[in-house]
């Protein structure tokens, strides 16, 4: 490997390893996808450093994958085509905070609990939570959202502007620190989203808010997913400026009790949340009650306790290690797609029907307040059989998805698991994708094989 001994010349032994250990690190991620190992794995701590591997890269024609925690679930940091895999948790500084701008820059590599740890200091919170705690630099690359995105957005909402090493080592930025812009091209949203195809984050610049007055926190049972679903509709309807909106199916609470010790009643369940100051959310609580009330709601209860609120979320959070730890031998296959709201409550029913047909063990989530929802699959993945029903009933819900208007994913991003259907979702514009990937990379150098086949 020349482009190795050149690495080597660079980077100092501790932060350029082919050992063993280190390269089975980087060969998987959460998902349930093949693992593959690259053939080097670098430790950069600067962008000069990044804009080094790309280079070498470049010279000797090697693939590139950037690596953050590994927590992504389509295979996204799989290097498939060995090569370097660039590891970014040296570049782990919160760099500055413009409290009075509400913005804040970072380095790749910080997480999401490290960076609100930073902000609390301010009074200020970053919203973007898709329950693990996975780095900045990932989150952007998949466009993360997750249970607060009803409210604040997905991560392509906060960022205002991204530091990129593209394919050839150049370094340049997507935007810039204002509030808006009508010049050019809208670079950021091009690139948060990219999976790592079309450049390396070396820095990013978000959008934080000031961590609200009170928080409350509910949990409301129903007789069924359809008037959970229903009841959510009816809040979003009426305005309620919720901040968390989850669903969870009478399958996930049964898990839930028996991995947390909990004792809630098994049933469809919505986990909501509110931010603001206490007399509003007297209010919004209130009024979220009467309309739940309509929808057949049999207990409604709601805490302003700091430790109840978060022992609220931790049990969903929890959610994948209960299914994890509650199947041992078993691989976990999560899956997401979104649908329009009007849809959501017959898109669930569906993939419920689906399971049961199958005879899948599944639970089901989402984040019913922007058309987003989840499937949990406990597969041996030595037997093919288990495999190919749960491919099965994938293919099923992202097609039931894209039929109404809908998209193949809303967070988990495309990486390996999606890529063959992304054709079929974008028709015309896919091949306008393609062109854009290869006119900025035309080697395929940059993390090959997702999102589009490797060329």
């Amino acid at each position: 490997m020349e482009f190795f001994k050149e690495l080597q010349q660079i980077f100092p032994k501790d932060r350029v390893t082919t050992n063993e250990t280190i390269l089975e690190h980087h060969s998987v991620d959460e998902s349930h996808h093949t693992a593959s190992r690259p053939d080097v794995v670098v430790f950069p701590i600067n962008r000069e450093e990044v804009s080094e591997i790309m280079k070498i890269a470049n010279k000797y024609v090697a693939p590139v994958i950037p690596f953050g925690l590994g927590s992504s679930l389509e295979g996204h940091v799989i290097p498939y085509h060995s090569g370097i895999s660039v590891d970014f948790s040296l570049m782990n500084q919160v760099i500055e905070v413009h409290e009075k701008d509400l913005l804040v820059k970072v380095q790749p590599g910080v997480t999401r609990t490290q960076l609100n740890k930073e902000l609390k200091k301010y009074g200020l919170f970053f919203p973007v939570d898709p329950g693990a705690d996975a780095t900045i630099g990932g989150m952007a690359a998949t466009n993360a959202s997750g249970t607060t995105s009803v409210r604040y957005g997905t991560m392509k909402d906060q960022v205002r502007d991204l530091e990129v090493v593209t394919a050839d080592g150049t370094i340049l930025h997507t935007g810039n620190l204002a509030a808006k812009s009508s010049s050019g091209y809208n670079l950021n949203s091009l690139f948060v989203g990219s999976e790592g195809t079309l450049g390396l984050f070396t820095e990013i610049t978000l959008k934080v808010y000031g961590i609200p007055e009170c928080t409350m926190a509910a949990r409301a049972v129903f007789p069924s997913t359809e008037d959970a679903v229903n009841a959510v509709v009816s809040v979003l309807q009426a305005g309620i400026p919720i901040a968390r909106s989850e669903l969870v199916d009478a399958r996930s609470i049964e898990q839930v009790n028996q991995y947390n010790g909990t004792s809630y009643k098994i049933a469809p369940t919505i986990f909501l949340e509110f931010h603001g100051n206490e007399a509003g959310l007297n209010q919004d609580v209130g009024f979220t009650k009467e309309l739940f009330s309509d929808h057949d709601c049999q207990e409604f209860i709601f805490e302003t306790d700091s430790k109840a609120v978060h022992q609220l979320w931790e049990a969903r959070h929890n959610l994948a290690y209960a299914f994890i730890h509650g199947t041992p031998g078993k691989k976990m296959m999560t899956t997401d797609v979104v649908v329009p709201i009007s849809e959501l409550a017959g898109a669930i029913h569906d993939a419920r029907l689906k399971l049961n047909e199958l005879g899948i063990d599944g639970a089901l989530l989402g984040h019913v307040g922007d058309g987003n929802y989840h499937a949990i699959l406990m597969i041996d993945k030595n037997n093919p059989s288990e495999v190919e029903i749960a491919d099965h009933f994938n293919k099923h819900i992202v097609e039931y998805a894209l039929a109404c208007g809908g998209t193949c994913t809303g967070e988990h991003g495309v990486g390996i698991g999606k890529k063959k259907y992304q054709k079929l979702e974008h028709g015309e514009a896919f091949d306008l994708m393609l062109l854009i990937k290869k006119t900025m990379d035309p080697k395929c150098l940059l993390n090959p094989d997702k999102i589009f086949d490797k060329y």
